[in-house]
């Protein structure tokens, strides 16, 4: 017997991101409240802007990790979906006229366009909660501490030390002269923490990484999940460079939202900061980075990481 996705792997990469999408698009409209339900604008408007868009590449990470660590596929599922579900309510926040003003997300209006800004405000409140009912739902993992501490993850990973606080400070930094340095402390927090905790919390879905005492620090101390947080830190970073650059050359419809908009906006970017050719370059760099650990695992371990290394190439080939 198989576990799906998970041990399937004469499927190419784009066969299996296909059915890891596929099953987190399932799994979000089954956790989310159904269209018909009181108060209705507000659950239509949930599912608007979740279901439906998005390459789900914090679900194709979180799903690489947990084959890598042995994960059961549908708890896997359910954690991913906890990490797109603090997406969406981010990218629903940051659409709207007090963050970065934007009327596209996706190919389609804004969540605020849609509906309104009042509604909007509440469907990313009531995204970042659901968020967590699903990922403190009993039996996700066998060890409740490490339950615990995976929903510890997602918090800091959400709050202000993480994604609200590099908003934060890019709302801080419009017009100003960034340092490279200034610029990977800001997205280190904006980008990388989400894209950090969906590969952690894959990985920590398996049940033979169980650590009943532990804290943080020993289970990061572990060989495998060293490598992981390696290579979570790494490619968040070249996820946004990629980002920056794909900003500054790409039009409107094949982006999903409008392009140029950082540049408008005045805000600093790694294209701003560096230009296109050392931003790629640069790229090039967290990218080698992010996938070397993984691949001394691979070595030592036959291949087992070889979905992480798909995944990182597809992050810097991406189109949008």
């Amino acid at each position: 017997m198989t576990d799906g996705i998970h041990d399937n792997r004469a499927l190419d990469f784009g066969q299996w991101a296909q059915q890891v999408q596929s099953a987190t698009e399932t799994a979000l409209a089954q956790c989310l409240p159904a269209a018909h339900l009181p108060p209705e604008r507000l659950h239509q408007a949930m599912r608007y802007a979740v279901l439906g868009g998005g390459k789900r590449v914090r679900a194709l990470l979180a799903h690489a990790a947990g084959e890598l660590c042995g994960a059961e596929k549908s708890k896997v599922t359910r954690a991913a979906s906890a990490v797109e579900l603090i997406h969406a309510y981010s990218l629903v926040h940051d659409d709207m006229p007090c963050m970065d003003d934007d009327d596209l997300r996706r190919g389609k209006p804004s969540c605020h366009k849609e509906f309104d800004e009042a509604t909007a405000l509440l469907v990313g409140d009531a995204l970042q909660s659901l968020a967590f009912d699903v990922l403190t739902t009993p039996g996700l993992h066998s060890n409740p501490h490490q339950q615990l501490q995976m929903t510890h993850l997602l918090a800091q990973a959400s709050g202000s030390r993480g994604m609200a606080g590099g908003q934060a400070i890019d709302l801080e930094s419009v017009g100003l002269a960034l340092t490279q340095e200034q610029l990977e402390f800001m997205h280190l927090r904006k980008t990388g923490a989400l894209i950090r905790a969906a590969v952690l919390l894959g990985a920590w879905c398996s049940d033979k990484h169980t650590h009943a005492d532990a804290d943080n620090s020993a289970l990061f101390a572990t060989p495998v999940f060293s490598a992981l947080d390696h290579y979570a830190k790494h490619i968040g970073l070249a996820f946004q460079v990629i980002d920056d650059i794909l900003d500054s050359e790409a039009d409107t419809a094949t982006l999903g939202k409008t392009s140029g908009k950082d540049k408008e906006a005045n805000k600093p970017t790694y294209v701003t900061i560096l230009g296109v050719t050392r931003a790629r370059a640069l790229a090039a760099e967290l990218h080698d980075h992010a996938v070397q650990p993984i691949v001394e695992l691979n070595n030592a371990g036959g291949n087992i990481g070889v979905r992480l290394l798909q995944i990182a190439d597809y992050i810097m080939q991406r189109a949008y």
